[in-house]
Parts: structure tokens; C-alpha cells; sequence
């Protein structure tokens, strides 16, 4: 069954995630975290960077969260305005000088090279965004008065607490109930939550959801649900054991109308093949192949495919398109260093079309 997305006539936003931003620091090149003197600093988070790279390409996308009244709580008001993107429905709160309440998180990223992996570790306990309760946000507001094509969340901003799992089912509900169409990037984070209690959780939400995104350790950790064909590594992804996969998601979900899958073969820190695949009203489409893609910088690249995808469902591509789209859109964001997205239209659709790298003078 295709998707029914409303029309842009008569609603505010294209596209409205509910996520945390974090700061993320990052020693240049691929130096170590204990010994670097020196620290690039970035915003970035699963949903928000979504919003991000739709506001880029002209969407009316909004940013719903909370954050603390501070200079980092400025830093990430400032990227996402940047970018035209609305963050009026933001909860901010005072800051109270230590971080003891509230505090913006941080995660120190490690690029990796060879083989060694890229890590990121984590300092985003007790965060603003993680203290979120039911009643915070006026959903039924946002989504009836304000209106709203398409709302996405996902795994990594539920994990953070009990309260936050709450707001996403309040908010998801909501824009179920007002015919928005309602995208889940399951995003599994070990760091986070256990894989049986992502399973307990996600259960209670996907009745919400129409749209699925995941890569292959997500539908395993979060769902349940097993890749037939895959090594211990995940260095082999067999295209039919994923659709095979994607078969018994939607045969025991049959109301969810799309699934967005990326496939990464890691070759070494700085070297992956990359693709993706989507199901959509009862068919799979496969995008082009990035065979030994050189990596800049790995992270975001998952929310790249994610918001390329979701651009084309929205402007009524054709699934082959969109797919290619959202492969084309991560592919070229890992090429840069950050989360969010800092390439063009005009490159997308380049790489889309087979364009080379040659230089362009």
C-alpha cells in the first residue's frame, strides 16, 4: 500500500523529528582522544540530523527537543538556524552553572583509519533532552493546529530514559492520529539500552509506524528479527538475506509501508562498499553499489541515506529514485567531517546520475 503523505498546501512543516543534538568533539585527523591537544567541535544528533539536511534543500523542516540556556545550548541554536531549520517548539531550560540539573551532552569521536575503527564515546549523561517528560510538548497542538506532513524520531533519543520512550509513544500517537506520516530510524546503541529492552519498547511503538530505517544490526537488536547469510562481522551482507528479512517485518507488521535499509561492508576505517535497499507497497528496489567508497568520516552517514530517502518520498520520486537518492545523499555526507550534511543538491544529483569526481574547474 503506497504511502499517503498530505499535501504541503495548508500545513507548516514538511518535516518535524524529535531528537537530542549533542556537541561532538573530535581530535583533528585521526589522532587519539587522551593525547590530542586540540578538538573539533560539531553538532549533530540521529533525528536532528535529518531535520538539518532537509532545512538545507529548501524543506520546512522543524527540530523538537530540549536544551539548556547556555552558551552550548547557543552553539546548537546556532547550527540549526543556520540551516533555516525551526526549532520554536524547543523546551529550553535554565541553566543552573554546573550541569548538576540539566547539561547539553557531549561524545568525543575517534575517526578511524586502517584498521583501526572509528569510536565514539560518550559523556551525555543527565542531559536536558534525556529529562524530557509527557507534557512538556503539546503534540495534539503541533499536529492539529500547526500540521505537519511527516514527523520522525527514533531508537537512539528512546533509549535515553524511560520519560523520553513516553514523549516518542505520546508524540508518535499523535501524529498517527492526525494522518502524519510517522518515520522510525531504529538506530541500535549498545552504549544505551540492552537489545531485549530496545525489543520491550519498540513493540509498543510500532503500531505508529509507517516507515522503517535500519541497517542490519538494527532489525536484529531492536526487532528481533535475524539476516539470514551474515558472518560474525557483518563483512558479508547478502542482499537476499535482507530481503528476506524485510519479507517477515512486514508480513508480521503489514501497515508499515516502507522500509529504508542501508547495507556497509566495512573494508577498513577509511573504505566501505555501500548501498541501500527500500521496500515499498510490496516491491524492492536496490540502489547502485558504492563499491570501496573512501571515507572522510563514517558517522552520519546512516542519517545521510535517512533524509535523502525521506526527501524523495516527499516530493513524489519514484521508489527507485528515492533509494538511489538516499544511498547518493549518504555516500557523498560521509565524504565531509560532522554529523550533518554539507553537500549540495547539484552533487546528489551528480552522483545519482553516474557523474565522475573529476575535478570541476
Amino acid at each position: 500500500m503506497a504511502l499517503k503523505i498530505k499535501p504541503a498546501t495548508g500545513t507548516e512543516f514538511d518535516l518535524l523529528a524529535l531528537g537530542e543534538c549533542m556537541i561532538r568533539l573530535s581530535p583533528p585527523g585521526h589522532q587519539r582522544i587522551e593525547l590530542t591537544p586540540i578538538f573539533e567541535a560539531y553538532a549533530g544528533g540521529g533525528e536532528y540530523n535529518v531535520a538539518y539536511a532537509l532545512a538545507r534543500y529548501g524543506m520546512r523542516t522543524g527540530w523538537v527537543s530540549r536544551l539548556v540556556e547556555s552558551p552550548l545550548g547557543a552553539f546548537i541554536k546556532n547550527h540549526a538556524q543556520a540551516s533555516g531549520m525551526n526549532i520554536s517548539e524547543v523546551v529550553w531550560v535554565p541553566y543552573d552553572g554546573v550541569g548538576r540539573a540539566d547539561r547539553i551532552g557531549l561524545n568525543f569521536t575517534e575517526v578511524g583509519i586502517g584498521v583501526r575503527a572509528s569510536v565514539t564515546l560518550y559523556d551525555r549523561g543527565h542531559s536536558s533532552a534525556s529529562h524530557i517528560k509527557p507534557g512538556e510538548v503539546d503534540w495534539n497542538r503541533i499536529f492539529k493546529q500547526r500540521k505537519v506532513r511527516w514527523f520522525h524520531t527514533g531508537g537512539i533519543f528512546t533509549a535515553l530514559s524511560d520519560s523520553c520512550a513516553e514523549v516518542v509513544e505520546d508524540a508518535m500517537q499523535a501524529a498517527h492520529e492526525a494522518g502524519t506520516i510517522v518515520s522510525y530510524d531504529l538506530n541500535f546503541r549498545s552504549k544505551l539500552w540492552s537489545s531485549q529492552r530496545a525489543i520491550e519498547v519498540t513493540k509498543r511503538l510500532v503500531p505508529y509506524i509507517d516507515v522503517l530505517i535500519g541497517n542490519e544490526e538494527d532489525f536484529q537488536k531492536v526487532l528481533g528479527f535475524e539476516v539470514e547469510g551474515t558472518d560474525e562481522h557483518l563483512k558479508k551482507l547478502p542482499i537476499e538475506g535482507y530481503k528476506k528479512m524485510v519479507e517477515k517485518v512486514v508480513k508480521t507488521y503489514p501497515h508499515i509501508n516502507a522500509v529504508g535499509t542501508t547495507l556497509r561492508e566495512v573494508v577498513s576505517g577509511l573504505v566501505n562498499n555501500w548501498s541501500a535497499i527500500m521496500y515499498y507497497d510490496g516491491q524492492f528496489y536496490q540502489s547502485r553499489r558504492y563499491e570501496n567508497l573512501e571515507i572522510e568520516d563514517r558517522v552520519g552517514g546512516g542519517d545521510g541515506f535517512c533524509s535523502g530517502f525521506v526527501y524523495g518520498l516527499l516530493h513524489n520520486m519514484m521508489p527507485q529514485e528515492c533509494v538511489e537518492m538516499g544511498a547518493a545523499h549518504g555516500a557523498l555526507l560521509q565524504s565531509t567531517r560532522g554529523d550533518t550534511s554539507m553537500v549540495t543538491m547539484e552533487e546528489i544529483k551528480h552522483v545519482m546520475g553516474g557523474g565522475s569526481a573529476r575535478i570541476k574547474r
